[in-house]
């Protein structure tokens, strides 16, 4: 029996909340249409396949990080700004990890060109203006920050700080410090 209401969005929705509760990895055309008790093939007139819908799902994750970021940001600059960015990060991790782990994935060239990625970038680089830094020592420091945003979260998803001392949010915000001081005194590049 089909489901009126059916739309990509709401698949696409549908599909983010199960990432969220059993892993990206796990989300298929499949596992949709047992959400909305529907054949399979009554969605494929919505989607085309699951890795459509995993696209689907990264996209609206890097929109949802995206919002949050710049609402998070809006009218902070220096470490404040650089904080408030970084926590998004964090926090959108732990709240949603399917989610998250979506936009992690590798999308092809067209969509990421549409896509809430260049936001991002966009972000990072006004947040280091307040740091006045050259090119191209500002891209190292986008690829920097990136590396210490998704690599902690990563980290933090997985457990590896679950059983040690000190707690995750104390060398979170130690990180987040020693961040910040690199930026400041951001090392000039060495004669070749």
């Amino acid at each position: 029996m089909a489901r009126a209401g059916l739309t990509p969005e709401r698949l696409t929705q549908a599909g983010a909340e199960l990432a969220d509760e059993v892993g990206f990895e796990q989300v298929t055309v499949s596992a949709v249409a047992r959400r909305f008790d529907v054949k399979v093939a009554s969605l494929y007139s919505h989607l085309k396949s699951s890795h459509e819908l995993k696209t689907r799902i990264a996209l609206l994750a890097l929109e949802e990080m995206a919002d949050q970021a710049a609402d998070a940001v809006a009218g902070r600059a220096g470490s404040d700004a650089l904080t408030a960015f970084a926590n998004v990060y964090r926090d959108y991790a732990r709240l949603h990890p399917g989610r998250y782990t979506a936009a992690r994935m590798q999308i092809d060239p067209e969509a990421a060109a549409a896509s809430a990625g260049m936001k991002h970038s966009q972000m990072m680089r006004a947040i280091l203006r307040a740091y006045d830094l050259p090119e191209p020592d500002q891209t190292h420091a986008v690829r920097l920050m990136g590396s210490i945003f998704h690599g902690y979260a990563s980290l933090e998803m997985s457990g590896a700080f679950s059983h040690s001392a000190p707690d995750s949010q104390e060398s979170w915000s130690r990180i987040l410090d020693a961040l910040d001081s690199l930026l400041v005194n951001w090392p000039a590049k060495k004669a070749v």
